[in-house]
């Protein structure tokens, strides 16, 4: 049990304890742009914008990820950072929903979730949507700018 929740959690550096994680419900809705699947990277940055870590990825092919720029450029497009992936895009008008526990210490100290997009045969969108992880910010949908509806977190 203990491993399952640290491979979820965003990492062990960024986690006080264990039970000082909370468990937290993303979800994405697409826009209907009516393009192929769409390539997904969600990850975190501190309060001076530096990247904290990588929560999870939606798409299988890596070749890929690297249009998922300012992901990539975070990460040198290493997916061993990534706590989960998928093995699917998501599909223009559909919802990617997952699941994840994320450390009390990331609310309201200035943490920010980001979300790249990449759809196949079309532009990319770095930093589609950006959300501060707050406590008063869950459930509040944060809307895309390309390819994104929305993204709302929630306990």
């Amino acid at each position: 049990m203990k491993t399952l929740i640290a491979a979820l959690a965003l990492s062990t550096a960024l986690i006080a304890g264990l039970a000082a994680a909370k468990p937290v419900t993303l979800t994405v809705t697409m826009a209907d742009y009516g393009g192929r699947g769409a390539y997904l990277a969600v990850y975190v940055t501190d309060a001076s914008g530096a990247y904290a870590g990588s929560l999870w990825m939606a798409g299988g092919k890596s070749k890929y990820y690297k249009h998922l720029t300012d992901w990539s450029r975070f990460t040198g497009g290493d997916v061993a950072q990534v706590d989960g992936i998928t093995g699917a895009s998501v599909g223009s008008g559909r919802t990617l929903e997952v699941s994840m526990d994320l450390a009390d210490a990331l609310f309201d100290a200035g943490y920010t979730l980001h979300v790249d997009a990449a759809a196949e045969d079309m532009r990319d969108s770095p930093n589609e949507d950006a959300l501060p992880l707050t406590a008063a910010g869950a459930g509040q949908p944060a809307p895309g700018s390309r390819y994104i509806a929305d993204v709302t977190y929630g306990f």
